[in-house]
């Protein structure tokens, strides 16, 4: 009785052990994975701002903001920026990350520890506008907490875009 006591301790360590080596995992991979696809929508969405039959005729992106922008596309074709899908606004919203483009702003990714925007001019300097704006730097940093003593796994993605209709 005392083998098998001693034995089924140790059975028991061994998979609380390989329980929180999983959880840990799945932590990071989720955090990663989700943060890397809102990195790469958003940049395809800064990429195709300004889209349009006559994109001089409104501004690519509208509001330019540390934690906040918003981008304009002419879908349609008729020189006003109206429809909907034609603008665009992401956002960090407590530890969320929200996009709205016109159905309300919708989650898509939790836990974001930092989200910052940087804005550049043609020379690579700080744009003193969202019109001068030629390329945008990226950083999302995400954080998933896996276990009860909230220990937590934090993923940085950092990426700049550049405007191709601009």
């Amino acid at each position: 009785m005392a083998v098998f006591g001693v034995v089924s301790a140790g059975m028991l360590t061994v998979l609380q052990e390989s329980l929180r080596v999983y959880t840990a995992g799945a932590a990071r991979a989720e955090s990663q994975q989700s943060g890397r696809v809102a990195v790469e929508r958003l940049a395809d969405e800064i990429r195709t701002a300004g889209l349009g039959p006559h994109p001089a005729a409104f501004a690519a992106i509208a509001v330019a903001e540390p934690t906040r922008i918003v981008l304009q596309h002419d879908l349609d074709g008729d020189g006003a920026i109206a429809g909907a899908g034609e603008t665009i606004t992401w956002r960090l919203t407590g530890t969320t990350l929200r996009r709205d483009a016109g159905g309300g702003a919708q989650p898509v990714i939790d836990g974001v520890r930092t989200f910052a925007l940087a804005y550049l001019d043609a020379s690579d300097r700080a744009a003193a506008s969202a019109d001068e704006a030629r390329s945008v730097v990226i950083t999302l940093a995400t954080e998933a907490a896996w276990d009860l003593a909230d220990r937590s796994v934090v993923t940085t993605y950092t990426t700049r875009v550049r405007l191709r209709n601009r």
